[in-house]
């Protein structure tokens, strides 16, 4: 088995599809992180402790695995989504009336929060993302996702990620609590900085691995501006749709784009083509971003 055809197993292609689904987690990832710590009052602390260790136990599935499962990579990155979230509202928030609601005067067991500010907690976050890709560069191991083949860039891959999500949630409660845009100001705005990437791709003086990264980073703010559009109150300018209902929806969506991709992936490996029509095709699916 060639390296290219290991890898090709092992994560998915960059396509639009992928984009929908990482809309589709991240917004999941912004409701089910609320409902667990806002509305069934587990508190920032105790939820981002639980939603962690799924992550590890997700991760550890995903890394066992030996070719690609979009169920197993999928629920890596709605579960890091939903840590992420937590994660930022900890380091971000504290436990004033204005992180609260419902009437409720504190949430769960532990600190409430550390009360960084938004500004504060994304430069940390950022600080954090750049040594990983640093440690990243240092290694000597391609930024290409396609290409990944070692434990150890899995290991830097998914780093990033985890971080990455935990900023995108800091930037879309900025935009979208601090900013005065609002949840549809700052889901534009964030839309909009998707097209000048998608128009850069273009450039053949822009890497695209540079452009997936930055993309990566800004739909979860998009997906956190979206899932409290969905959930928070009339008066907040969202649609008060809650937590438990648009989580439920999201997740219904999300395993129904998990199951197409699955079936394409079985339709795709029954007519793999070998021999030298497949050393052909390889090489360009291995320069895809």
């Amino acid at each position: 088995m060639t390296t290219t055809k290991s890898v090709m197993k092992k994560l998915p292609e960059v396509t639009l599809a992928f984009w929908i689904m990482k809309i589709a987690a991240t917004t999941l990832g912004e409701t089910a992180g609320d409902l667990f710590a806002q509305t069934l009052k587990l508190g920032y602390f105790l939820t981002t402790i639980a939603l962690f260790l799924v992550f590890v136990v997700t991760l550890v599935v995903q890394l066992r695995s030996s070719h690609y499962n979009p169920f197993f990579y999928w629920t890596v990155i709605l579960s890091t989504s939903m840590a992420g979230t937590t994660m930022s509202d900890f380091m971000n928030r504290d436990a004033s009336t204005k992180y609260l609601s419902n009437g409720a005067t504190k949430l769960g067991w532990g600190p409430q929060g550390l009360g960084l500010g938004y500004p504060e907690g994304a430069a940390i976050l950022v600080s954090i993302l750049l040594l990983i890709f640093l440690g990243w560069k240092l290694s000597g191991m391609t930024f290409q996702i396609t290409e990944i083949v070692s434990f150890r860039g899995e290991a830097l891959f998914w780093s990033a990620i985890l971080v990455s999500n935990t900023l995108g949630t800091s930037m879309g409660d900025f935009l979208s609590d601090s900013s005065g845009l609002g949840y549809l100001g700052g889901a534009a705005l964030v839309t909009g900085l998707l097209l000048v990437l998608l128009a850069l791709m273009k450039v053949p003086a822009v890497p695209n691995v540079l452009l997936f990264w930055i993309a990566f980073v800004l739909t979860r703010p998009l997906g956190a501006t979206a899932g409290d559009f969905l959930t928070k109150p009339v008066a907040k300018g969202g649609l008060d749709l809650g937590t438990a209902g648009s989580s439920a929806v999201l997740l219904a969506i999300l395993f129904g784009l998990m199951a197409y991709a699955h079936l394409q992936e079985r339709r795709a490996g029954a007519v793999e083509p070998e021999g030298p029509e497949a050393e052909a095709v390889r090489p360009q699916r291995a320069g895809r971003p």
